[in-house]
């Protein structure tokens, strides 16, 4: 069942029931028999549809975000600067479309050879949702720009975003056949990963899942891509401005509710400056994160996505300071209804706790003590994960020494998360595998075909 319960007020405000296995088998015929026609339109036809998306995307960002703050709780500022990312990918595919699928020339023994770059298939999105359009954006649009057709199965919070999307996307000119949504089940992917006409699957989601789609797409031999969890390290060497440095990481972790796979979650501070940046850092959360109405562009914490996933970090926070973590501010659920959960921050969390290797999907910054720069970078990398990370300070080579040291698909001197169009993200680890954005996204799904002069 797709549900969609406003997190600000816990009011159920829709249902839709899931597609049958009829529906979905509807649906794969559908991008099977949409694929040929798509692969042979034009380049440039492909690029220009593809463009077109990205100004529908930019005329209804208002409309847009509007229905992510009801769906899942963003705040309408950073859904209009959502839609912004988004417009942005469309942008960047549809403009660098003949370079990216460019033929390469190669020189090989006794001869020469060209690569060219080619559609493999139909390919299964599973989207999640925290980001409900950029997360699609970028998988879909470099997937149709390189003539791929796409059967999407969103979030089952996010059902009037995955339905605006394929509004738009086909009133772009996308054939009906070439990009379908599809309202299925988890409980049925392993089907639709089994048919043979599907040949790719992209999920970004939790591990769990990961785990359960890679297992399904090994068994079937099918290409994934798998964007996960992340608890990413945030180093902070020195800085000449504290309350600056303060300011930007805390809104860095806060940033969607702390609901990123890439925000900074663990924040390692050099003890030279570990007593400041913990003192300040706590004032500013506590008196700058107050939960407040998502529709009102004034307020800075939102509700988490749903009751379920608030109870969890409050649960998870409990665990910690049980464990002996030491809560510095917030911890607590908010009375009323919603999925409130009060900013927090923690200190003194050791590798004998969960919370110091677990993901906190949430609005909880942890904040670590290290003795020198060798510590901080050996408790950055002890994690499971390893999808980004950032390095703060005021020595450029030491910046650049310190993020050559970190294991993780993604390092940020001076800043942290973030995504743009034309850099690849993903990450390592049990963050995932593959890439997305840039030119390493158009990539994934692509047959690189080697033709023997």
């Amino acid at each position: 069942m797709y549900t969609i319960t406003d997190p600000a007020t816990g009011e159920l405000i829709e249902k839709i029931e899931n597609a049958t296995d009829d529906e979905i088998q509807q649906a794969i015929d559908r991008v099977h028999r949409g694929y040929p026609s798509w692969r042979r339109r034009p380049l440039t036809e492909r690029a220009a549809i593809v463009a077109r998306a990205a100004d529908l995307f930019a005329a209804r960002a208002d409309e847009l975000a509007a229905t992510m703050t009801r769906e899942m709780g963003k705040r309408i500022n950073e859904g209009r600067g959502e839609i912004g990312v988004v417009v942005d990918i469309f942008r960047y595919y549809a403009d660098n479309a003949a370079t990216l699928l460019a033929d390469e020339p190669l020189e090989i023994s006794g001869g020469a050879a060209v690569i060219t770059r080619n559609p493999i298939g139909p390919l299964l999105g599973i989207m999640p949702w925290n980001f409900p359009c950029y997360q699609v954006a970028r998988f879909v649009a470099p997937n149709l720009v390189l003539g791929n057709t796409i059967l999407l199965k969103h979030a089952s919070i996010c059902p009037r975003s995955a339905l605006a999307i394929e509004r738009i996307l086909h009133e772009a000119g996308v054939p009906v056949d070439a990009y379908v949504n599809i309202f299925a089940a988890s409980g049925q992917i392993p089907r639709m990963l089994a048919d043979p006409r599907i040949q790719g699957v992209s999920l970004t989601g939790s591990e769990r899942a990961g785990i359960a789609v890679a297992a399904e797409a090994g068994r079937n031999l099918k290409k994934a891509v798998l964007e996960l969890g992340g608890s990413d390290p945030l180093i902070v060497l020195d800085t000449d401005d504290m309350d600056q440095t303060v300011r930007a990481t805390a809104t860095a972790r806060m940033r969607n509710c702390g609901q990123s796979c890439n925000a900074p979650k663990r924040m390692i501070v050099l003890a030279d400056v570990y007593d400041e940046f913990v003192d300040r850092l706590t004032r500013h959360v506590a008196g700058t994160f107050v939960p407040g109405d998502p529709a009102d562009p004034a307020t800075r914490l939102p509700p988490l996505a749903s009751v379920a996933a608030a109870d969890e970090v409050a649960a998870q926070i409990d665990t910690a300071v049980r464990q002996g973590a030491t809560l510095r501010t917030g911890g607590r659920r908010v009375d009323g209804p919603g999925a409130y959960l009060e900013a927090t921050v923690l200190t003194d969390v050791t590798p004998d706790m969960d919370a110091y290797y677990e993901e906190i999907f949430g609005p909880v910054v942890l904040v670590f003590r290290a003795e020198s720069e060798q510590e901080a970078i050996a408790i950055a990398n002890d994690s499971p994960f390893g999808l980004g990370a950032s390095v703060w300070g005021t020595d450029p080579d030491r910046l650049r020494r310190v993020a050559g040291q970190i294991e993780a698909g993604m390092v940020y001197l001076n800043s942290a998360g973030g995504s743009q169009a034309d850099l690849p993200f993903g990450g390592i680890k049990r963050s995932g595998m593959g890439r997305e954005l840039g030119a390493a996204g158009i990539e994934e799904f692509m047959n690189k075909k080697s033709i023997r002069l």
